[in-house]
């Protein structure tokens, strides 16, 4: 056998002298018939083409492999598929070449990779050993590898491998198109590694036991991009995509504008009936913030750091990335400036700190970007903030902005590490703002460690529309904040409220004693922005009630002033400052009918929880919310809300049919 071997070797490292003319009929020939074959294929079906079935055991191992690449050819009807063919005959003779002599004569087990793995692991195993598994009862055994003589003419095994290997070479659209394929495979998102941050939804809560409720404030609407993309996808979103408050928030409401000298933002709250339960009620809270004149805004300083590594390839991607930040270019001012730093296998500088005015400079270098290499996250964030120190100046206001996937995968990329590291950086007063693109391997989780650590916002863009909203109709409340580190506690009145409930802001969560501790880190609002929060409350003596009383709670709950179903307390820091503010207010009990605004982000609460199970909405449904929001429409000045009626039919067809 080795002897046979060697000759094949042999024979195959000689290279016959060209005969061009005929090199040139053969290939005409192989063409010719290829084509009549795939004519014969696309009008007769397939099994008339097939390659007639050879005997086996009368046939040596290399002109069974032959055989088998012959058959491969018949079932495969394009030309990428016969490129494809060519290559795994190739291999498949390379790996026979290869492998020792004993490793040939074992038998092969079918439906067991992980015992394949081991035989062939132990290749080098002492003689005697057997290097093949045990059979199992659900396996195929293929017959093992007989002592065969070779064929002598060494040309019956190199002729069909040389012909192939000139067709593919000879003919460029074939070729052409196994390339691509190949490209295809590479670049094709893994559907399966996307991760999201998320908790259980909030539990209720009895009042007279956990009375105080306290929440970091968040104006991210990351997820309901995201929730977009999947139902225009023909998905429904996975429930820990399904984040309510952003949902909520990323719809603009008719709140009040905070008076002159006041706080940075108007504080306003409603109680109205439940939609889904008419025994308990909804409180509103509602948080506007105040909108400086454009030419009152600080000097800005944008460090736009951008992962051009191979996961960002494609036109949802780093096209789509670039197209939105020209849009940007056009919202600045001449005395704000611009750098770019880009990151892959590792980071650096495209563009020094450049004048927005110099739009040429900063347009030319967003089109030189390409994508390829590895994420190097962490290599990138550092030399962003190094750039933005430098051009930070007193008065001024600088923020990294990162444009990602969130793939990192060279480097640190535990969302813990990088928080803390993002953490210690946002001590130069540098705010850090995060961008998510494309999807199959998205990682919000670390988009949303480093947004909410940066003392950033969050946003997803899965179209050229998602960046209008943005980088351009909301670009002064993206870059430019006007409270920092703000906090909602809110304290129910036992005598009122029997059980409540926060919906969603599971990821906001603050312990009781972090409001008043100024050391403890807490969401950011930029001007004009808004807040929306949610809760359901269920007044003493409903049916509603879900908890027994405790036997040995407190015989007399606890009172306050009358007519008071609660306590609202905010906190929040100036910029730059490092002592909290206060802001207290009374809530009303009194319930009245919900307006439009109120109703339209009930709505999309309840949309968000059908998504989520629907694990407090009972006999709610898909229908009851788009009734919801339909008759809460209003002016609707920018097609937000039409938009969510589509997608709430959307999702109902998707889920009737699952």
């Amino acid at each position: 056998m080795t002897d046979d071997l060697d000759r094949l070797r042999k024979a195959l490292k000689s290279t016959p002298a060209p005969d061009t003319t005929r090199k040139a009929a053969d290939l005409g020939a192989a063409m010719a018939r290829f084509d009549a074959e795939f004519d014969t294929a696309s009008e007769s079906g397939r099994q008339e083409n097939a390659a007639p079935v050879r005997p086996t055991s009368e046939r040596g191992w290399i002109a069974r492999l032959i055989d088998g690449g012959e058959t491969m050819f018949h079932a495969m009807t394009t030309r990428a598929g016969l490129a494809a063919t060519t290559g795994l005959v190739t291999a498949g003779l390379a790996l026979f070449l290869v492998l020792p002599p004993e490793t040939l004569r074992q038998p092969v087990q079918l439906g067991q990779p992980e015992q394949e793995s081991e035989a062939l692991a132990e290749s080098d195993a002492p003689a005697g050993r057997s290097l093949a598994p045990a059979p199992r009862a659900d396996t195929t055994e293929l017959a093992p590898l007989a002592d065969e003589a070779m064929p002598a003419p060494m040309a019956e095994v190199a002729a069909p491998m040389a012909a192939t290997t000139a067709l593919r070479a000879e003919a460029p659209a074939a070729a052409k198109m196994a390339a691509d394929m190949d490209a295809a495979v590479r670049l094709a998102p893994a559907t399966d590694t996307e991760a999201f941050t998320n908790a259980e939804a909030n539990p209720v809560k009895v009042t007279a036991e956990e009375p105080v409720s306290t929440f970091s404030v968040d104006v991210d609407t990351a997820s309901w991009s995201i929730v977009r993309s999947s139902l225009m996808n023909g998905q429904l979103p996975s429930p820990d995509a399904v984040r309510i408050e952003e949902m909520v928030n990323y719809f603009p409401y008719a709140y009040p504008a905070p008076s002159p000298g006041d706080a940075p933002f108007s504080v306003s709250t409603s109680l109205s009936p439940t939609p889904w339960n008419p025994d308990t009620r909804i409180l509103q809270i509602g948080l506007q913030g105040v909108m400086p004149e454009t030419e009152a805004r600080p000097p800005l300083n944008l460090v736009f750091l951008i992962d051009t590594s191979g996961s960002m390839q494609g036109p949802d991607r780093l096209g789509l990335l670039a197209q939105s930040f020209r849009l940007m270019l056009g919202q600045l001012r001449p005395e704000d400036q611009v750098a770019i730093v880009t990151y892959a296998g590792s980071a650096g500088e495209v563009l020094a700190p450049t004048p927005a005015s110099d739009r040429a400079a900063i347009l030319g270098a967003l089109d030189r970007l390409e994508a390829g290499g590895s994420t190097a996250g962490q290599a990138g964030l550092d030399q962003a903030y190094e750039v933005a120190r430098g051009m930070a100046g007193a008065g001024e206001v600088t923020r990294v902005i990162l444009a990602t996937d969130g793939d990192f995968n060279v480097g640190p990329s535990d969302p813990e590490a990088l928080k803390a590291d993002v953490a210690r950086k946002r001590e130069d007063g540098i705010y850090l703002s995060v961008l998510g693109f494309g999807r199959g391997n998205l990682n919000d989780a670390l988009m949303q460690a480093l947004a909410q650590n940066g003392n950033g916002q969050a946003a997803y863009i899965d179209t050229i529309a998602e960046a209008q909203k943005v980088l351009v109709d909301q670009l002064t409340g993206q870059l430019f904040p006007i409270a920092e580190d703000v906090k909602i506690q809110l304290e129910f009145n036992p005598a009122e409220v029997a059980e409540y409930r926060l919906i969603g802001y599971e990821t906001r969560a603050l312990r009781r004693e972090d409001f008043n501790n100024d050391r403890v880190d807490a969401g950011e609002i930029g001007a004009g922005h808004q807040v929306t929060a949610l809760y359901e409350v269920t007044p003493v003596g409903s049916p509603a009630v879900l908890n027994e009383p405790l036997r040995y709670g407190p015989e007399t709950p606890v009172e306050a002033a009358d007519g008071e179903l609660g306590f609202l307390r905010l906190r929040y820091k100036a910029p730059g400052e490092a002592a909290s503010q206060l802001i207290e207010a009374p809530i009303a009990a009194e319930a009245q009918e919900a307006d439009a605004e109120a109703r339209f982000a009930i709505a999309i609460a309840g949309f968000g929880q059908l998504l989520r199970n629907g694990l407090y909405t009972g006999e709610w449904s898909w229908g009851h919310a788009i009734a919801l929001a339909e008759g809460a429409r209003g002016e609707d000045r920018f097609g937000y809300r039409s938009e969510a009626l589509r997608l709430m039919r959307l999702a109902e067809t998707l889920d009737a049919a699952r």
